[in-house]
């Protein structure tokens, strides 16, 4: 063990001792380090490294049973318990599981570490799989619940642990988004004529591409107020209480370089701590970090099912915080009752 690494382990013991409840990601914070690199001081005792082998590990995640997904960016953490159904990593831009409950589009691309973890609390015993970027940051974690498989856990951990349980870890700087061109050197007019006539919601992040503009920029150069409309971020917390009130359907979207993670479904209990504003239902947790939020439209899209209508919130940076749709399918109109709710908006 090296010095650094001893130094590092001790730091996060000393800050345990002062803050015990403080969350890994915030030590890490705190200490000036990733969190991937703070979890591995704990290899050999709580945590052990696996191989990089995601597809392979992802695909077995439905033998565990009933596990609590968790997908998060620095403004929103979003929750969800099933099981993991349907892996297709056949396409090489993005792996997918299309379940009830358990809905994802991976990018592997940006996947790097895992772990698997064995947290002791005064609230029991807690076991997890944890995925993360070259950066050290988290991609994507599952957690085990009272009604996961311990056995097939412990088995996949055995399974696919790596020969190198090494107490320390690299990271890498991941290469910073592009910066935004400005307007003028836009082709606005082929632009406003290429989103009217969108005809699948899918298409509007090849059109960002095509025409070299970034999300909040394609925003501000919407073809008018009816494409895309700045609103205040309060709108956010109307949307999910009407949405609770009226026992309305809709789908949350939260994601980061790695992974998004979708919600459908009701939402029914909402609630504030803080500056986060709160979904705690039994199988979907939100935690949304009001404070954090820069900007946030209502964003429509042609399609060839009619209209999509989204929220669209994004941070300082123009990174996308989480995205609310009504409950929809390919070949089903929207939900008459979602488009009222963000006209009432």
């Amino acid at each position: 063990m090296n010095t650094t690494e001893t130094t590092l382990k001790n730091q996060w013991e000393a800050l345990k001792a002062t803050t015990p409840y403080l969350r890994i990601r915030n030590a890490a914070e705190q200490l000036g380090v990733s969190e991937a690199e703070l979890l591995a001081t704990q290899i050999g005792e709580t945590v052990t490294r696996l191989k990089p082998e995601f597809s392979s590990i992802l695909s077995e995640i439905e033998t565990l049973g009933k596990v609590m997904a968790l997908t998060r960016n620095e403004e929103c953490v979003h929750e969800r318990k099933g099981v993991y159904l349907n892996p297709d990593f056949s396409s090489p831009h993005a792996g997918l599981f299309v379940g009830e409950d358990i809905d994802l589009r991976i990018f592997l691309s940006a996947w790097d570490k895992a772990y698997a973890v064995s947290e002791t609390s005064e609230h029991g015993s807690r076991k997890s799989l944890q995925f993360f970027g070259k950066d050290g940051l988290a991609i994507h974690k599952i957690y085990l619940t009272p009604d996961s498989n311990e056995a097939a856990f412990d088995v996949l951990v055995e399974k696919y642990k790596s020969e190198n349980q090494e107490t320390t870890e690299t990271t890498t700087e991941v290469a910073a988004l592009p910066t935004e061109k400005s307007d003028t050197e836009i082709d606005v007019e082929g632009f406003q004529k290429a989103w009217v006539e969108l005809k699948d919601t899918h298409e509007f992040f090849g059109m960002l591409k095509k025409f070299g503009v970034t999300r909040t920029q394609a925003l501000r150069l919407a073809p008018n107020d009816y494409f895309a409309k700045k609103v205040e971020k309060e709108v956010i917390v109307t949307l999910l209480e009407e949405a609770a009130k009226q026992k309305l359907p809709i789908m949350v979207f939260v994601g980061n370089r790695g992974n998004i993670q979708i919600h459908t479904g009701t939402v029914r209990k909402t609630m504030w701590h803080g500056t986060w504003y709160n979904v705690m239902d039994p199988d979907f947790n939100l935690h949304l970090d009001m404070s954090k939020i820069a900007q946030t439209y209502i964003v429509r899209k042609p399609t060839e099912d009619g209209v999509v209508t989204a929220i669209e919130v994004f941070n300082d940076k123009g990174d996308i915080i989480v995205q609310f749709f009504g409950k929809r399918k390919p070949g089903i109109p929207e939900l008459e009752g979602w488009r009222e709710i963000v006209a009432g908006l």
